[in-house]
């Protein structure tokens, strides 16, 4: 079979006509999403850091970096804003394979869209494709991929990248052949990153890569035209098990976007439901730290493997630990982002109730899935077991609850007017005529570049 040149065909064949508006709503959604994200992080010790470090060797400054007053050459732009986007784990998530779908597509799609003339309408529909791409790889790898230690949001993510990027440049099929193979050869995303800021650099780099890999193939640069399904190409290579049927079946009949879930909680996503559970009996017993004398968790067992981390020391590793997620959603009654700083992982009540979490595996509990055991100091015991959490396909966040998430992330960077009209653009992208206005619009007026 040959499976990368099929979804080249697909790509290069598709029409936006064909696509149901129910699919274009939900691309629109985590266009919005993503892109409160992605500003909402911009001012993050990591962005400060790789702009030092990476501006003095960017080339002419042709992009944003979403929130802030620097920019860039549109490769380190897509890199960036891929990092910001991801900096706080707070973006979208394909649940079926935990890939974070819009960073690495969306984050190459806006910088070029600042570089040549792109209608809102060719942008939304070249991110429904790099998504389909990227999610339906990873459909045909996961679990085995994973399991190994791949992270797949950047070894899936530069395949979607550079469909997305293929199509808004035009590439024939052989063309586009040859840049899911050059992508294929960029893969790459170490799990083992995760809790430092090389696990957002994975979907910033899968997003320049990707865009390297389109540019590339459009001036004939070759590669395998079996990048995906060869004996030594991705799905061999980087999985011990794969299914091919899940990249070729019913293309143009389903769609992955349509899929995608968005986060309540700044964590990983095995973490929601302990947080969901903790946060309603909190607020259902008026519950204390000081009234606890131990909380027993029943997790899947990728919780642990996953989000173990005992006595996190930064907040890049609080997301990480699943004992941190359960004391901060008593104390404080959420898992937003301020609950993940290095001061929240620090403060002695949170470690002084974090050290009375217990967790077990538990395999009859499902990933979307946790039971909780509050053992009062009066003797009580407190149970809450999660069938799916907030924020998943069978709870999922509306509209309004997107709304607002963006705008708690834009607060205190971009002002009151700034963000309704950013909002305003996002909900209307398939109609915009230059779809680089979102980039524009997502640098507050007053902004000044940074001096390292």
């Amino acid at each position: 079979m040959e499976v990368t040149k099929l979804l080249a065909q697909f790509v290069v064949d598709s029409r936006y006509a064909d696509i149901p508006e129910k699919v274009r709503h939900e691309a629109t959604r985590s266009v919005l999403n993503w892109l409160g994200c992605a500003v909402g992080a911009s001012r993050h010790e990591g962005i400060d850091i790789a702009l030092a470090a990476l501006a003095p060797f960017a080339g002419p400054p042709q992009a944003s970096v979403l929130g802030r007053a620097e920019r860039l050459d549109i490769m380190h732009a897509a890199l960036l804003n891929g990092i910001s986007s991801h900096m706080f784990d707070f973006d979208d998530t394909h649940l079926k394979t935990v890939i974070h779908p819009s960073g690495p597509v969306a984050s190459a799609l806006l910088a070029l869209a600042e570089h040549r003339p792109l209608s809102g309408a060719d942008f939304l529909h070249a991110f429904i494709l790099g998504v389909e791409v990227e999610c339906r790889i990873g459909n045909a790898v996961y679990p085995s991929h994973y399991d190994v230690g791949w992270h797949i949001t950047g070894t899936a993510g530069v395949f979607g990248a550079a469909a997305a990027v293929g199509r808004i440049l035009g590439l024939n099929v052989q063309q586009m052949t040859w840049a899911l193979g050059i992508a294929a050869t960029q893969s790459a995303g170490l799990r083992e990153m995760f809790g430092t800021m090389c696990k957002p650099f994975h979907p910033g780099r899968a997003a320049q890569n990707g865009m390297t890999a389109a540019f590339l193939a459009a001036k004939n640069f070759t590669s395998s035209e079996r990048g995906i399904e060869a004996p030594r190409g991705f799905a061999n290579v980087l999985a011990t098990a794969r299914n091919y049927d899940e990249i070729t079946g019913k293309l143009g009949q389903t769609w992955e976007v349509a899929l995608n879930t968005y986060k309540p909680f700044a964590c990983g996503i095995v973490i929601h439901p302990i947080i969901d559970g903790c946060v309603q009996l909190r607020n259902e017993y008026k519950l204390k730290a000081g009234d606890i004398e131990g909380i027993a968790l029943r997790v899947h067992p990728l919780v642990l493997e996953l989000t173990g981390k005992k006595t996190p020391q930064v907040g890049l590793e609080g997301k990480f630990s699943v004992f941190h997620s359960a004391a901060v959603a008593i104390i404080h009654g959420e898992g937003g982002e301020d609950v993940y700083s290095d001061a929240c992982v620090r403060d002695p009540q949170v470690t002084a109730l974090r050290d009375r979490v217990s967790a077990v595996v538990d395999k009859s509990v499902h990933e979307d899935a946790a039971h909780i055991a509050i053992k009062l100091k009066d003797g009580r015991t407190l149970d809450k077991h999660v069938e799916h959490a907030i924020g998943s396909l069978a709870r999922p966040m509306s509209d309004a609850d997107l709304e607002a998430k963006f705008r708690k992330f834009a607060k205190g960077i971009l002002s009151a007017a700034e963000t309704d009209a950013l909002v305003k653009l996002c909900w209307s992208i398939g109609t915009l005529k230059d779809a680089g206005a979102l980039a524009r619009a997502a640098v507050p007026a007053d902004a000044v570049v940074a001096r390292a």
